[in-house]
């Protein structure tokens, strides 16, 4: 099996899903439409589509987004598994037709989320405690497109994670952070705006062990959604 994974900035990475990936006999490949004259990759290759975040909005008129967003329609249309990671998230709920805009708070750092009735049978959040402090950075939040099924809020934002039809699945929060990841953001120019509004950068360790768990647990049973 293997999957192709759409980055939009080169410090957002895959992290965590990685290893995640490789426990199953996954292989991944990287596609970079952010780049100058980036190749289209052939999506019909692969099992599985990831959407990873970036510090740019889905509301941005880029090209490359809007790629990206017709790329996800051919998957939900073809029954492809698909991930989508804060940004890649908004994407899929864009692409569902629902609305994303600005957030009333950012959440930048440590926080709780809370899992919502249905996802306690979910295929992939099955396994989580009711509540679960994960790693957070954005701006911005959707509505919960029609047809999906909520899974995930936390007190700052009320969509945090959806599913839509039998494995389509959109995460506004970052499981897939390493402590070393979490440091390089903080030092990213993308990210000095946001950096300034935070009175202590976040701790790069804080509850590493226990995210270290949840992704596995949830990007592995997300893997085995894989045809």
């Amino acid at each position: 099996m293997r999957v192709l994974a759409f980055r939009h900035v080169p410090f957002e990475g895959l992290g965590l899903i990685e290893p995640a990936l490789e426990s199953r006999g996954v292989a991944v490949d990287y596609a970079d439409l952010y780049q100058a004259v980036p190749p289209l990759p052939d999506t019909s290759h692969y099992d599985g589509l990831i959407f990873l975040g970036g510090p740019m909005s889905a509301n941005d008129p880029l090209p490359y987004l809007r790629t990206e967003m017709g790329i996800v329609e051919r998957a939900l249309t073809a029954g492809t598994p698909v991930l989508g990671v804060c940004l890649g998230a908004q994407l899929i709920a864009k692409t569902l037709g629902a609305r994303v805009y600005l957030n009333a708070q950012r959440e930048i750092g440590w926080f709780d989320i809370h899992l919502a009735r249905g996802a306690a049978s979910d295929p992939v959040f099955t396994g989580l405690r009711q509540s679960e402090t994960v790693f957070h950075w954005h701006g911005d939040t959707f509505d919960l497109p029609a047809g999906a099924e909520l899974l995930a809020r936390s007190d700052r934002t009320e969509r945090q994670a959806f599913r839509y039809g039998r494995a389509c699945y959109g995460m506004q929060f970052h499981l897939e952070v390493t402590p070393q990841m979490i440091v390089d953001w903080c030092e990213q120019d993308e990210n000095c705006g946001d950096m300034r509004e935070l009175r202590v950068p976040p701790d790069p360790q804080f509850n590493r062990l226990r995210l270290n768990d949840i992704a596995r647990l949830v990007f592995g049973q997300w893997c085995d959604l894989l045809p």
